[in-house]
């Protein structure tokens, strides 16, 4: 959806200036679409835009360049973008056009896309620093650089090249590390949204069903609401949920197995990012309960740690400290808890961090560490807590009744001034509530 409201323009037009503020007087600024790309031999993939071109203009439409000079006289949020033709619009959908992408996006100038070559050559012209995103396009690399080989060319006439190249990531990935109230408002949005899905999914749960029965569930919500996933869905039944990045979603949910489901919806950019594991009868086992009860108690001692002023990785620490104690006591470890950990002798059932940023991407931008440290998390930041345990379907060091089972329970948590407040908390979480939700 294109950005036409004031509120959205004035937004969007408070994003462009602050990042030029941060750029400085002597930079330019260059950012295309996102390609399209064939999924085969002539169709394409869904169109998804670009996630910082999306963060600075609302538009959608790809063969776009966003070019932001700072200070420039005659306007310094220029946009190039395909002109209107009824021709093409009858096969692919309606466009902005330059004139009207000035008027819904709130830009200073707009040029046709065919017009590039000629006029952007003079705007690098006597900037100092080129903010770009390098790498991320290949095709565009190869023209930006053709366009600063043409103001080289002319130096001995006088043009003065640009000296420095930056990534824009620098820059850009700060800004959209802090949500605003309105990016939260839609955050939530999709987080309402997931929880639905969810709901559907469990409630459609049934010993036979296939996993990719359980995901059109999914999938069936986030469409009804005006979503898409944020990713690939995850529906892993049995021992499927100990791969942690599974995607066949094939395999039949047999009487006594757990599901995992690792989904979350996109609304209007933005990602939510859940996972919930059931027992596909609808009543855990006693093994089950008791690493499902686990990981519950590791992601209650993470978010105990989410709050303005802790590291980052406090959050992990604090899920690792719990899983290992409860994996030892339960008998799946053995050794003293602090060797334990110190020797990474976890990481046989829980083989990766306990959260990320989240926001436009569901693995959203910004740093983790600064000069060597962990980050200490600040209000407005976004992150998952999903803390797991996967004890693998061959695994002879245990009893039978833990292998195969993998559990994970992950929800969406906004760092506020006196501490989170979780996205996702109306979905049900216990095993307990999970499995009264699935009796109804």
């Amino acid at each position: 959806m294109q950005a036409t409201s004031a509120r959205t323009r004035k937004l969007l037009a408070r994003r462009r200036q602050a990042l030029m503020q941060a750029a400085g007087g002597e930079a330019i600024l260059i950012l295309p679409a996102a390609p399209e790309r064939i999924r085969s031999r002539d169709t394409h993939y869904p169109y998804r835009q670009d996630s910082d071109f999306w963060y600075l203009t609302g538009c959608a439409e790809p063969e776009a360049v966003l070019v932001l000079v700072p200070g420039r006289r005659h306007g310094e949020s220029i946009l190039f973008c395909r002109e209107r033709d009824p021709e093409r619009e009858g096969w692919d959908g309606p466009r902005l056009g330059p004139e009207g992408a000035v008027d819904a996006l709130g830009l200073d100038d707009a040029y046709p896309i065919t017009d590039i070559d000629e006029i952007l050559p003079g705007l690098l012209e006597g900037r100092r620093r080129v903010y770009y995103p390098l790498g991320r396009d290949a095709e565009f690399d190869l023209k930006l650089i053709g366009w600063l080989n043409r103001v080289r060319a002319q130096a001995r006439q006088g043009a003065q090249p640009p000296q420095e190249f930056l990534a824009l990531g620098h820059l850009l990935d700060e800004m959209r590390l802090f949500k605003s109230a309105e990016e939260i408002a839609l955050m939530q949005k999709a987080a309402d949204i997931s929880v639905q899905a969810h709901r559907a999914a469990m409630r459609a749960a049934r010993p036979g069903i296939h996993e990719y029965e359980l995901q059109a569930e999914l999938e069936y919500v986030f469409r009804r609401h005006g979503a898409q996933p944020a990713y690939p869905c995850i529906v892993g039944a049995g021992a499927n949920a100990c791969i942690l990045h599974y995607g066949a979603n094939s395999a039949r949910a047999r009487a006594g197995e757990l599901v995992l489901i690792d989904a979350g919806a996109e609304h209007a950019g933005y990602a939510a990012d859940i996972t919930r594991t059931f027992p596909v009868s609808g009543r855990f086992s006693h093994a089950q309960r008791a690493l499902h009860d686990l990981v519950c108690a590791a992601q209650a001692a993470a978010l105990a740690q989410a709050r303005p002023g802790r590291p980052f990785s406090a959050m992990h620490e604090a899920a690792v400290h719990t899983l290992t104690e409860g994996l030892l006591s339960l008998g799946l470890l053995r050794g003293r808890l602090q060797e334990v950990i110190a020797s990474g002798g976890y990481q046989r059932y829980y083989r990766h961090k306990t959260g990320h940023w989240l926001g436009l991407d569901v693995h959203d931008a910004g740093e983790y560490r600064i000069d060597g440290a962990s980050r200490l998390l600040e209000p407005g930041m976004v992150v998952t807590i999903e803390p797991g345990l996967y004890v693998p379907a061959d695994d002879a060091a245990v009893a039978p009744e833990w292998r195969g089972l993998g559990i994970r329970i992950e929800d969406d948590v906004l760092i506020t001034r006196d501490g989170h407040r979780v996205l996702t908390a109306a979905l049900e979480r216990s095993a307990d509530e999970i499995e009264t939700l699935m009796s109804r």
